[in-house]
């Protein structure tokens, strides 16, 4: 493995579990504790991370800096569509009293891209950049129910890995779903799937040529108003 790869994998591995230490890092990976150890000092003369106290001490180790926010930021700027649906993302929220979500796919995930929270105080966070898989939640299955054949394909044969007694694990039932979806107009929605505390709708965001670019979602408290509302704003 290059030492490019591997002081990217280290990167990923900090994001996940910061604050961690090297030992945690070095185990997790199967490499050796040197090798650990040089890739975060990498990491941190770039800036990347930084060290907030003695690794094996409870509640210290390695974290991010801003850094990943500065370029997250960049990246979401590049994206475009975050701008374009943050008006209809909050009229959703109020609509609907929910948070609502924006997302994009990367690879056999969603991605959130934009959160605008609910003003009720019960309330699950998610912060920005959480990945979650496609098959188990509404903003994927959206995605996917309008992705090309090939991919659709693809990700039904890679495995669905269950996550809660919800998750639809069978690639034939999560495909007749997604047809539904596809053919009929439907919401997608989500009840327990990805964690048993989450329910979420989505519907896909198409641009003026009909391609979808990103969908929109909520978590809720199942009513008849957050289908209403998420169909009407599918067809902006």
């Amino acid at each position: 493995m290059s030492t490019a790869l591997t002081t990217l994998r280290v990167l990923d591995e900090v994001a996940q579990l910061q604050p961690v230490g090297v030992t945690s890092i070095a185990e997790r990976m199967g490499m050796p504790k040197s090798s650990a150890q040089r890739a975060l000092k990498a990491l941190e003369a770039s800036g990347w991370i930084r060290q907030t106290g003695p690794g094996k001490e409870k509640g210290k180790g390695w974290v991010l800096t801003t850094k990943a926010i500065d370029i997250a930021q960049r990246v979401a700027a590049d994206v475009g569509v975050r701008e374009v649906a943050r008006d209809i993302l909050t009229e959703l929220r109020d609509t609907t009293g929910e948070s609502v979500h924006l997302v994009i796919r990367e690879g056999n995930e969603v991605v959130i891209l934009d959160v605008v929270e609910t003003v009720n105080p019960t309330r699950i966070y998610i912060p920005l950049g959480t990945r979650s898989p496609l098959h188990a939640t509404a903003t994927g299955k959206a995605l996917l129910a309008h992705a090309e054949e090939p991919l659709r394909a693809e990700i039904l044969a890679s495995g669905l890995p269950r996550l809660t007694d919800s998750t639809i694990t069978d690639p034939d039932r999560l495909d007749a779903e997604l047809r539904g979806i596809r053919e009929e107009g439907k919401c997608a929605l989500v009840k327990g799937e990805l964690r048993e505390d989450i329910g979420s709708i989505a519907v896909p965001v198409f641009s003026r040529s009909g391609r979808w670019s990103a969908p929109s979602a909520s978590s809720f408290r199942c009513t008849a108003s957050l289908k209403t509302a998420a169909g009407e704003s599918a067809r902006r």
